[in-house]
């Protein structure tokens, strides 16, 4: 739709749009910030909804602030590096009581005062991140990366619905503000993400801390909005202007303009009130709603603060007075091991029931074989178990019981449990080699199966997959092709159309070059470079199942763990069956000639770097071009790079390339490379 110019827009609308955009800013307060929504989740999706449509018809209009624009359409190259306005320290950790005590006594004297008045609040247990707000709007968000230096997060922490993109009382707010803050999952949401990924066949995230930290670093807004994050704010490091006396009250100052601060914060005036605090918190740690691993203790006044300076890492000011983990007793009965989504084999310890903090635990996580081995755990022994915020626990250790008569010592399995498919080991995490039988794996297997990057079937997504494994019309790889039109429409979403677009979709992909075959079949280490490799180099799917593990190192870009990945799978008796009836139902890999294919082609050797977006091409379709004329396409960019490819909106790259001196192309020189070596190559 064309836009409108602003002096066309009806007084009407304008209005209508910021009533809008102030009336959802309003209700994501209460809801998010307060927990007491006003309206129901349908009236608050009306709104947004007319909001869009206004915002669609007149594109004028939108504005980095509006809540419609929360989350970025296109996925970031990389992070970028951003210096942070003031340092984000780390604080010094302590679990015992005197060494509390002996931080207040250090306090006292280095003022030469009697008492000391300190905040504490609860210690969330999430990722910490800076906020810079430029009169009332938020422009930045980073990590702390090394206290200095953090990477640019703002898209993605722009899609925290509690985080405010425009401030309360913008009027009354500083023209600068740099806020200290964490990002977490509250354990409701937490809990109910992780049923949502084990659902879809995903491998469940530790804890809330570690699904908050991968949540946010995703370069894919679009992902970080579907995640549950929140936000809270504890400390307000820098303002234009004078800063308010304490930090109590410049955290309550940061709940005025509209950002979430954190509950149960206290003043105290002794550190005996912050110990009882402390006492209150531990209390009350199984039944909040967030997980917390101790409490943060500050000195209150930011002169005081001053004038007891800061270490290298940490300031002599503050500390965090961490619980102690919580930990049981109780005995092994057996060892089980699990098969991840993967292929990974993860030895779990299945307990004599025990309540740690409150839940009932009735296994824990042994990782991996080395660390089974390490802790020397067998059935039947008397082990500590630690519960640390951690979905599945840890056992840290065996206790020694004298008598006790002890089991034989755990023996890894050499098949997969779930599929009967060898093992193999890599480091010290075993993995099943049954990629395109085994259950565990196979609805990722089938998902990139049929990816862009390997068959292209279009229409088979990750929903499909789900169902077609679900109701057993798909066990194995070939199996996708034995679908009928019926089965199809018994699931849900299907029609008679679409049932016979997919179809042809999967008859279409029957004929499929070798490098896509080869990393479509989600062997181990072996991605679309590699796949690649090893179809330059075999030219067929016959010469490369008949390769031996030495000669498969000797190849450059191979080395010793992709050709034992390559060498299993090719060994595995259930792979193989299924590649037979692949064959067998019409599958065709087209086969190449090595010779040709080396360095006769034209762009043999030339390595290639993509920035920003091309018009005439999509990133996939690009790199095929070049991949089939013998050239490479890599993620950076460095001396060895024959060419940088530039199109509109170029990233950093594009910077690095030219102070490199290097070669660089817009869209139509990058297309008259092509046509000319396609030429040259006929």
């Amino acid at each position: 739709m064309s836009s409108k110019n602003s002096t066309e827009i009806p007084e009407s609308v304008l209005t209508r749009i910021r009533e809008l955009r102030e009336e959802i800013h309003h209700h994501d307060r209460l809801y998010y910030l307060k927990d007491q929504p006003e309206v129901s989740d349908s009236v608050y999706d009306q709104l947004f909804k007319e909001l869009q449509d206004l915002e669609e018809r007149f594109p004028n209009l939108v504005n980095p602030d509006s809540p419609t624009q929360r989350v970025a359409g296109v996925p970031l190259d990389k992070f970028e590096k951003v210096q942070h306005e003031y340092p984000m320290l780390s604080l010094d950790s302590h679990v015992k009581k005197e060494d509390v005590q002996a931080f207040d006594q250090r306090v006292r004297r280095e003022l030469d005062v009697e008492m000391v008045e300190y905040t504490v609040e609860p210690k969330y247990d999430g990722l910490s991140v800076e906020l810079v707000y430029d009169s009332g709007n938020f422009i930045r968000g980073s990590t702390r990366g090394d206290g200095r230096i953090g990477e640019n997060i703002t898209m993605n922490l722009r899609t925290i619905r509690a985080l405010p993109l425009q401030l309360l009382n913008v009027s009354a707010v500083p023209s600068q503000l740099v806020i200290r803050s964490e990002v977490y999952i509250p354990l409701k949401d937490f809990h109910a993400l992780n049923q949502r990924l084990t659902e879809e066949g995903e491998e469940p995230f530790a804890n809330p801390r570690n699904a908050a930290a991968g949540s946010l670093r995703q370069l894919d807004s679009r992902l970080t909005a579907s995640r549950p994050l929140t936000i809270t704010c504890y400390d307000l490091k820098l303002q234009q202007g004078d800063r308010p006396s304490s930090h109590w009250d410049a955290v309550s100052k940061i709940g005025e303009w509209g950002l979430p601060i954190p509950e149960h914060r206290q003043r105290c005036r002794s550190i005996d009130e912050v110990m009882a605090f402390h006492v209150d918190m531990e209390s009350q740690r199984d039944q909040l709603p967030f997980e917390i691993d101790g409490i943060v203790v500050k000195v209150d006044r930011y002169d005081w603060q001053q004038a007891l300076g800061e270490k290298s890492r940490s300031p002599r000011w503050a500390m965090a007075f961490k619980f102690p983990p919580r930990k049981e007793m109780t005995k092994v009965h057996r060892i089980m091991v699990s098969v991840g989504r993967t292929g990974a084999l993860t030895p779990i310890a299945m307990l004599n029931p025990v309540e740690i903090g409150g839940v009932t635990v009735s296994r824990a996580s042994l990782h991996n074989i080395d660390e089974v081995a390490r802790k020397d755990i067998r059935p039947g022994d008397t082990v500590k178990v630690e519960r640390a915020g951690d979905v599945i626990p840890d056992v840290v250790e065996r206790i020694d019981i004298p008598g006790e008569v002890r089991a034989e010592p755990f023996t890894p399995p050499t098949a997969c449990p779930v599929c009967q498919s060898h093992t193999i080991q890599e480091g010290p995490i075993l993995y099943c080699t049954g990629q395109t039988v085994c259950p565990a794996q196979l609805k990722g297997a089938l998902e990139l199966f049929a990816s862009k990057g390997a068959l292209n079937i279009d229409g088979l997504g990750k929903k499909t997959v789900a169902q077609l494994v679900d109701q057993g019309f798909v066990k194995d790889l070939a199996d996708f092709y034995t679908l009928t039109k019926d089965q199809l429409l018994s699931l849900e979403g299907f029609a008679e159309k679409s049932a016979t677009q997919l179809l042809a979709g999967i008859e279409k992909s029957k004929q499929v070059l070798l490098s896509r075959f080869i990393f479509g079949l989600g062997i181990r280490n072996v991605g679309v470079h590699i796949a690649q490799v090893l179809a330059r180099h075999f030219g067929s799917l016959a010469r490369l199942r008949k390769a031996e593990k030495e000669k498969l190192q000797q190849i450059h870009e191979i080395g010793p763990e992709i050709a034992a990945s390559v060498d299993s799978f090719f060994q595995e008796p259930q792979n193989l069956s299924v590649l037979q009836r692949m064959e067998e139902l019409g599958v065709t890999v087209e086969e190449l000639d090595t010779v040709k294919i080396s360095t006769d082609q034209p762009l043999a050797g030339k390595i290639f770097v993509l920035t920003g977006t091309l018009e005439g091409f999509t990133r996939p379709e690009a790199k095929q071009k070049v991949e089939s004329l013998g050239g490479r396409v890599t993620s950076s960019v460095s001396k060895q790079t024959d060419y940088v490819v530039a199109g509109t909106e170029p990233g950093s790259k594009l910077d690095k390339a030219q102070a490199l001196g290097l070669t660089v192309l817009d869209e139509a020189g990058f297309s008259a490379l092509l046509v000319e070596n396609v030429s040259s190559a006929s």
